[in-house]
């Protein structure tokens, strides 16, 4: 098999304990094992999640990456209890929290922890929050469903002080006005300002930052660490932007086509990429010392529609080192050391 050199991305140095002690294991606050889900279709049913698993430390941050339709999305959609009812269901594998097993709870016990013990942002929030509701509206409300102690006064109180704890300037004024007032940098603010109101102790972040400027998105990177190092909270963050991922994660999830086929400390990721998809990603990330108008590296080929999935590895159609046993058999996930697992059949012989 031909050696290929990956692109060396600078990973800085996060500063939890979590990345820098790769011999240390904290217990884990969420556990996902073996996890399946399938939606009904016009003719039949199809497999969107296969046999994904991972897990999150308190005050670590674990980032899920990959290609659009990879299952990123609804990985988090499970979590929260969340799937399209009744299309959507989860048909295999656990989802452990605190030690409690979500899928066993029933729909009041499952509401008590979502967007309280556990709290989601979403990818856009011009389409999350309501545009005929006040910020200070919206953020109240979520006092009054997780808070019900809480009077009328308490509730504007707190919705007040999380705007100003997520960096919002004048948050007495900001509190009467509509979402369409705000720049989008200052909405994904409330929007993290509503996860963060009842103290999670595990944000979900649905690529938060894709239709931010850099800017903006290097801004509320920022804010998300420096709440996190307040709080002690464990973070999943879903992005296609491997930037983010160095910036950000202590961890990382490869997925593709319904399948994590590589998971490892940031920069054991980053340093030694395992699995030749991983390897695809990062090569795709221009570099400075690239030829000025050269083309920029793509992985061929597409996706395979969730229908038509190859019976072995699902990136043998696109794979350069493909053989006869990545199309007919599906690769194990294999320990190459206790921090770092790979689904390949020739990781081994694969320098990447």
């Amino acid at each position: 098999m031909p050696n290929t050199q990956a692109p060396i991305l600078d990973v800085p140095d996060n500063g939890g304990e979590f990345a820098a002690d790769s011999g240390q294991h904290p217990a884990p606050i969420l556990e996902v094992r073996d996890l399946e889900v399938e939606f009904a279709v016009d003719d039949g049913k199809i497999k969107v999640l296969d046999g994904v698993s991972f897990k999150v430390a308190p005050g670590q941050t674990l980032g899920i990456v990959g290609e659009s339709g990879c299952g990123k999305s609804v990985t988090s959609l499970a979590i929260m209890g969340l799937l399209p009812k009744p299309h959507g269901q989860v048909v295999a594998g656990s989802i452990r929290f605190q030690g409690e097993e979500l899928l066993s709870l029933a729909p009041d016990q499952m509401y008590k922890v979502r967007g309280n013990r556990i709290s989601m942002i979403f990818q856009e929030p011009m389409t999350a929050l309501n545009p005929v509701q006040t910020v200070g509206e919206q953020l109240m409300e979520v006092f009054r469903l997780h808070r019900p102690e809480y009077d009328k006064a308490q509730r504007k109180a707190a919705a007040i002080a999380m705007l100003q704890k997520v960096g919002i300037p004048e948050p007495a004024q900001r509190f009467a006005v509509y979402p369409h007032n705000l720049s989008g940098g200052m909405r994904q603010r409330v929007m993290i300002a509503m996860a963060l109101s009842c103290e999670p102790d595990l944000l979900i972040c649905d690529e938060p930052t894709t239709a931010l400027d850099v800017t903006i998105q290097a801004q509320i990177l920022e804010l998300m660490k420096e709440l996190q190092a307040q709080t002690g909270m464990a973070i999943i963050f879903i992005t296609h932007d491997l930037g983010v991922v160095a910036e950000l994660c202590d961890e990382v999830v490869v997925m593709y086509a319904g399948r994590a086929v590589e998971q490892a400390d940031v920069f054991e990721l980053f340093d030694h990429p395992r699995h030749p998809y991983t390897h695809g990603l990062m090569s795709s990330i221009p570099r400075l010392e690239d030829e000025p108008k050269s083309l920029l590296k793509t992985i061929k080929g597409q996706v395979p529609a969730l229908h038509e999935m190859p019976a072995g590895c699902r990136f043998s159609n696109r794979c350069p080192h493909a053989t006869d046993l990545c199309i007919s058999a599906i690769p194990a996930v294999e320990q190459l050391n206790p921090r770092h697992h790979v689904a390949c059949h020739y990781w081994k012989e694969l320098t990447v």
